[in-house]
């Protein structure tokens, strides 16, 4: 007797358990893939943006003439918007006509406080992914081990075991581990190359903000030996 063993009659024919755990397994592979692009796209652009804002930014421009351009085109994100963070809190120090100390400690905690931002926006949903990548193994094992118990048990049953009487139920708990190991894969990947570029974009912020406030620095310290 021939036992049909296509994947669709194995997923079709596998148990209650097994389907829940194949669907749990599927919802996550698709949520999965949703924040992979949306994270290629999110990362990607802010890679793109700090490239143009540094060719910017120490092109020798007018920074006034930056800060007003980006505050007019209203989408600052990134790098962008760490410096219109500084640059506006270093404009509204410079009318109230603050100690020094005083201006240079504020204009580095506004950035930071918006890069801040900007680091929580790049980083988010990456947790998902690695939670995806260690447990839908172990998810798609349960199933396993589950379709496999069915089908010792059926065999416990059977007047004769064959072969033929516990090859469905294994199969289909196998095709648990293989969609658990599809989830995962791709997620495990995603999240470590994220992870890399998010760290490496949080160094250039961090270095931006360190060389933004020493040029600040030294431009308070020429506007005093002038006024001396």
């Amino acid at each position: 007797m021939s036992v049909d063993l296509s994947i669709l009659e194995l997923v079709t024919g596998a148990s209650v358990v097994v389907k829940a755990v194949m669907l749990i397994l599927l919802l996550a592979s698709i949520a999965s893939w949703t924040i992979i692009v949306i994270k290629w796209r999110d990362i990607g652009r802010a890679q793109k943006c700090a490239d143009e804002f540094e060719d910017k930014f120490w092109s020798g421009g007018d920074l006034e003439a930056l800060y007003k351009e980006i505050k007019q085109r209203g989408d600052a994100h990134g790098m962008e918007a760490i410096f219109v963070s500084g640059f506006r809190e270093y404009l509204r120090q410079l009318k109230q006509r603050s100690a020094y100390i005083g201006q240079i400690d504020m204009i580095s905690r506004s950035m930071r406080v918006a890069m801040s931002r900007e680091v929580d926006n790049l980083e988010g949903s990456l947790a998902f992914l690695a939670t995806v990548g260690s447990t839908s193994p172990y998810i798609g094992l349960f199933g396993t081990v589950w379709g496999i118990m069915n089908s010792f048990r059926a065999l416990g049953d059977a007047q004769m075991a064959t072969l033929a009487a516990v090859a469905p139920g294994i199969a289909e708990a196998l095709v648990a581990t293989a969609i658990g190991l599809f989830a995962a894969i791709p997620a495990v990947i995603a999240y470590n190359r994220y992870s890399d570029d998010v760290e490496r974009l949080i160094t250039r912020y961090d270095n931006f903000v360190e060389e933004f406030i020493t040029l600040l620095q030294r431009h308070s310290s020429a506007k005093a030996g002038g006024a001396s």
